[in-house]
């Protein structure tokens, strides 16, 4: 099987790795100002591209990287979540971005669960961690609802270059929680 036959499922979620027919919903995604305020800015549909195929690249080099999150009730693309730790990152990160008009549905924390879970058994990750702009609240109460402690601050590396919070938890405290 391939990496890119891997799909995750939740009650309401499919995660899998992101393809190119999700491209224009991503691109949507990147460019909403509402969505984008606390993940680097609106990007263009180029940067947008070179985005989805970094996530894609990830996968191939990595072995793993963000999923698609696709809700089932109607096929549409919701956002993108899961591991991620691009080089020169502060950590094995399950990160979360979902598409505004989806927000206030628990999509994150359903599909960051999956995916912390995913993380650790096929992984083997110890911890997770997830990168938080300070100012972002919504994102710091996903955090809180996984049972993450802030643990640290620290820098994304170039172009991003901002301050984090770190906020994670180690596989035994997820363990416990499972």
């Amino acid at each position: 099987m391939s990496i890119f036959d891997l799909q995750l499922e939740t009650e309401r979620l499919l995660l899998r790795p992101p393809a190119a027919e999700d491209f224009d919903a991503f691109a949507a995604f990147c460019a909403d100002p509402v969505t984008m305020q606390h993940l680097g800015g609106v990007q263009v549909p180029s940067v947008a591209w070179r985005s989805l195929a970094a996530l894609t690249g990830s996968w191939q080099l990595l072995g793993y990287s963000m999923f698609s999150v696709i809700e089932k009730s109607s096929g549409r693309w919701v956002g993108r979540v899961g591991p991620w730790q691009p080089h020169g990152w502060p950590g094995t990160e399950v990160g979360w971005g979902i598409a505004s008009p989806f927000w206030g549905r628990g999509y994150a924390p359903e599909a960051a669960r999956a995916s912390m879970d995913w993380a650790f058994d096929a992984l083997g990750w110890q911890e997770v961690i997830h990168t938080i702009v300070p100012a972002n609240t919504n994102s710091v109460a996903v955090a809180r609802k996984l049972g993450a402690s802030l643990l640290r601050q620290a820098r994304l590396p170039a172009p991003a270059d901002i301050a984090v919070d770190v906020w994670g938890q180690s596989r035994q405290a997820w363990m416990a929680r499972r």
